[in-house]
């Protein structure tokens, strides 16, 4: 039997933009995924205590076939556990995929290193969700505060990070969709907000390398608007966003795939943020920058 967990991640800025070769910076946060696996007469999924159907864990059957391709992995039980809320923006299938991937790798000698594990769930992401980028398996899997796509390893966050969760949840792969279809009708507009938002996560290495939260909150404040205006951002976020901004939150945005799920601040006073948050009908919670990425339990 081997237990394995992988950490959520944020963005600071960069989401949806990445996708097109732009810059992100993302931070993975002390919220994990643990999955345990142990050979089985016939694989079987339990996640929060719950029997799953194998025929509706879509990253489960990737997983599995992935890493099938370079060993032969017999039947497994899986449990699952998560502090990640699914659906959310902050990685919870990526966490899951890459924690599945590394306990399978411990517990049946697979022949893989973290870089691979890396490689590997993105390909499942990809699969399943049809548009990917590498940042949210990459984060996942290493840990720390990174400029993606170059893998570039920044100075770890100083303040508090808060999370708001609206509740309500978009899918990945809709939104990806939504934006790909608004830069085909109007590519002239959408690819220069595309640009912009790369240029917003190369001002931020910048700023964060100084330690400059605020310029680094006002640089999530522009990210946040540009978001809007691809069409990911709904009511609920921008409640929450303006929320936590008039708490005196640095900056806040949309972290994710937006349509729903959560939205991210930079603050130093994360009571005030929270309670303002909480009092939009929000759940918020103050998160760790997490430095491992995907650990053996």
């Amino acid at each position: 039997m081997t237990t394995c967990s992988a950490p959520a991640k944020i963005y600071l800025s960069g989401e949806h933009a990445v996708v097109y070769g732009e810059p992100a910076v993302a931070c993975a946060v002390e919220l994990r995924t643990q999955v345990t696996v142990e050979p089985a007469s016939s694989t079987t999924v339990i996640s929060g205590g719950v029997p799953t159907r194998i025929e509706s864990a879509t990253y489960i059957i990737e997983a599995l076939e992935q890493i099938r391709r370079v060993h032969p992995v017999p039947d497994v039980s899986i449990h699952i556990t998560s502090d990640i809320p699914t659906g959310a923006g902050i990685g919870s299938s990526a966490a899951l995929t890459v924690a599945l991937l590394q306990a399978l790798s411990i517990e049946f000698g697979v022949d893989i290193d973290i870089l691979q594990i890396a490689s590997m769930a993105y390909d499942v992401e990809l699969s399943v969700q049809g548009a990917a980028s590498q940042t949210d398996t990459f984060i996942s899997t290493m840990g720390g505060i990174v400029l993606m796509p170059d893998r570039i390893f920044l100075s770890h966050l100083e303040c508090s990070i808060v999370i708001g969760d609206t509740g309500m949840r978009g899918k990945t792969s809709t939104m990806v969709a939504k934006v790909a279809e608004l830069k085909n009708t109007y590519p002239g507009v959408t690819e220069h907000i595309i640009k912009s938002i790369g240029v917003i996560a190369h001002m931020g290495v910048v700023l964060l390398e100084k330690k400059d939260y605020s310029g680094v909150g006002r640089l999530m404040n522009i990210n946040h608007g540009l978001l809007e205006s691809l069409g990911v951002g709904t009511s609920s976020l921008s409640q929450l966003v303006y929320r936590a901004r008039d708490a005196g939150a640095f900056g806040a945005k949309i972290t994710g795939a937006g349509g729903g799920g959560c939205m991210v601040a930079l603050t130093d006073k994360p009571e005030d943020v929270i309670k303002s948050i909480e009092c939009c009908y929000g759940k918020a919670m103050v998160v760790k920058p997490a430095r491992e990425g995907v650990r053996e339990e």
